[in-house]
């Protein structure tokens, strides 16, 4: 049995529109039109606060979740979580002072420096 993590980074990867990721943080977006309805986009990005370190990373996307049923609010839901974790791997280095931290403690960082 394939696990539902390997799935979703499978997906993302399929998906992909745009990826741009640095050690400045950046974005990536994906289209979920066929999970979600045509030109539904869903997004990940994380701002840069200085001094090496890079704040919390943020999703969003491009259409209503609300008027989602409960099964696809989840989804949804679960798949945002993925594409942060996703990111964060693209984001963060062993190697590196700053970078190399959990996704964990990087989410307990602020969103923005300002």
């Amino acid at each position: 049995m394939v696990d539902k993590k390997m799935k979703y980074e499978e997906y993302i990867e399929e998906n992909t529109l745009r990826c741009e990721a640095s050690y400045r943080g950046g974005g990536i977006e994906i289209d979920v039109s066929s999970l979600f309805g045509e030109d539904c986009k869903m997004s990940a990005y994380q701002n840069y606060l200085g001094g090496g370190m890079l704040g919390s990373i943020q999703s969003n996307c491009n259409f209503d979740t609300e008027s989602l049923s409960e099964a696809k609010q989840k989804k949804c839901f679960d798949l945002a979580d993925e594409l942060k974790r996703y990111f964060h791997n693209l984001t963060n280095h062993e190697d590196d002072e700053w970078e190399s931290q959990t996704y964990d403690v990087n989410q307990s960082m602020p969103t923005s420096a300002y």
